[in-house]
């Protein structure tokens, strides 16, 4: 029948073309070296963000919103903030609905009463029909507390009595006192051991594909 629907994609062939979209979505992020980032100053309102780090190949300076025109250094580093955080959320939601479609579960019971296995919940928004409603509570308070108390900055604040301050907008390290004692100096090391040409190109690299992660879990939200 001509007019009979396309069977479905068999599980396998769908999560391949998954990853390959996401690949060729991700690809722009290694696109170009990253223009130097210009010291930050915030006398000037019509300041140009054009040389800022994330303006590349292949869209260069990118604003059709104009969400920055006119705007001062403090409103353009909330707005990269907010960016790099929304990035970086993205890229982890990509990552576990990646685990998901690929059918890997934990062992064991998804409930207290052991009548749900995690093997038997499915991937997607089709695993909130299937998980006890609790589920869905608990990891609201799990974001909202990973989002107002670690993804955040503490430097200047009374809780963080430090010196230390942030290299830019985004650098949540914290002085790493979210580690033991004798981890801290050894993972604040690994950054300072990078030239100031590695550091722009990790910032750079980290921006790119948090915006490609965006558009990324977005499609995969619509696909759901």
């Amino acid at each position: 029948d001509p007019h009979a629907p396309y069977p479905p994609p068999p599980a396998g062939t769908m999560f391949r073309l998954v990853v390959a979209a996401l690949a060729l979505v991700g690809a722009n992020a290694f696109m170009g070296a990253p223009v130097a980032h210009r010291a930050a100053t915030k006398s000037s309102m019509s300041m140009s963000y054009a040389e800022e780090v994330g303006a590349q190949a292949p869209l260069g300076f990118w604003d059709p919103l104009t969400l920055v025109e006119n705007a001062d250094q403090d409103r353009f580093d909330k707005l990269r903030f907010t960016e790099i955080k929304h990035g970086r959320i993205s890229m982890l939601a990509v990552v576990g609905y990646l685990i998901g479609a690929s059918d890997i579960r934990w062992g064991g019971y998804a409930d207290v009463a052991k009548t749900i296995k995690f093997s038997d919940v499915p991937g997607g928004f089709e695993s909130f029909a299937v998980l006890p409603s609790g589920y869905a509570f608990w990891l609201v308070a799990l974001l909202g507390g990973i989002d107002f108390h670690m993804a955040r900055d503490y430097s200047g604040e009374e809780e963080f009595p430090s010196e230390w301050t942030p290299e830019f907008p985004g650098d949540i390290r914290n002085e790493a006192r979210h580690l033991p004692d004798n981890a801290q100096s050894g993972v604040l090391q690994m950054w300072e051991n990078l030239t100031p040409a590695e550091k722009l190109s990790k910032r750079a690299i980290e921006l790119n594909n948090g915006r490609a992660a965006m558009m990324g879990i977005l499609a995969l939200m619509v696909h759901e």
